[in-house]
């Protein structure tokens, strides 16, 4: 097994940038979700479950924090162009340190279903606090595109469910799978580049993976990873 594909994601939900290198910090690739837009009324962090306009605008990583790159405007960190573009005031925040509050649909099929709310970590704007990275193999994903499931790391083999519950060395990082993750309407987006919305998605999920695909990991051992990298597994995690 070796790492096929690198992803990160500057800003929650938005679109992220395919990289041929990086480094693993202590609590994800660095710069991975580092920033996210949020609701200044409500403090809830948007993603593309309830905005979905998010997934057509992309995150950049600039010398002291984050863009917005904004359909039509061009990067940007002028919160009332991006308010302009999502539809709603919204703030750009970075690192905090602190917890924060994200929502999912009850019904992942109807978008005005009621929403349910969470916490997330405090290290980054993941959504789990058991997730630092997250890692797909080439046959979990069958025909479909991988940015529905916005992994970091893809790689090679038929599944990465059998990670779950080890200690792997990926590059210079050493990582301990601990779970299967789970998936919610985002991945029935519809995104750039020719990607339709499809329900069809969670419902194949759902019947035959029990709402899952990919496996999270957390950092053990900071280190650089890059394309080609072996993905070595170095036995069960400690306990």
């Amino acid at each position: 097994m070796h790492v096929e594909q690198i992803w990160r994601y500057p800003v929650k939900s938005l679109q992220g940038e395919r990289l041929g290198a990086v480094e693993v910090g202590e609590a994800g690739l660095v710069g991975d979700r580092s920033h996210a837009l949020r609701d200044p009324a409500t403090g809830v962090v948007l993603t593309a479950r309830r905005d979905p306009t998010l997934l057509y605008g992309r995150g950049l990583l600039t010398g002291d924090g984050a863009a917005v790159d904004v359909p039509g405007h061009g990067p940007t960190t002028d919160v009332a162009q991006i308010s302009a573009w999502v539809g709603r005031p919204v703030t750009l925040l970075g690192p905090t340190g602190e917890s924060q509050t994200y929502e999912n649909l009850s019904d992942p099929e109807v978008d005005d279903s009621d929403p349910v709310a969470w916490q997330g970590p405090s290290w980054s704007y993941h959504d789990s606090v058991r997730t630092q990275v997250s890692i797909v193999a080439v046959g979990d994903l069958r025909h479909w595109d991988v940015r529905r499931f916005r992994p970091n790391l893809v790689v090679s083999g038929d599944t990465a469910d059998g990670l779950v519950g080890h200690r792997i060395r990926v590059g210079g990082a050493e990582l301990d799978v601990v779970k299967r993750i789970d998936r919610c309407v985002m991945v029935t987006r519809a995104q750039p580049g020719g990607i339709e919305r499809d329900l069809d998605v969670l419902r194949t999920l759902r019947h035959e993976r029990e709402l899952t695909l990919a496996v999270g990991a957390l950092v053990v051992h900071p280190g650089p990873v890059r394309t080609g990298d072996p993905v070595d597994d170095l036995g069960p995690s400690p306990t």
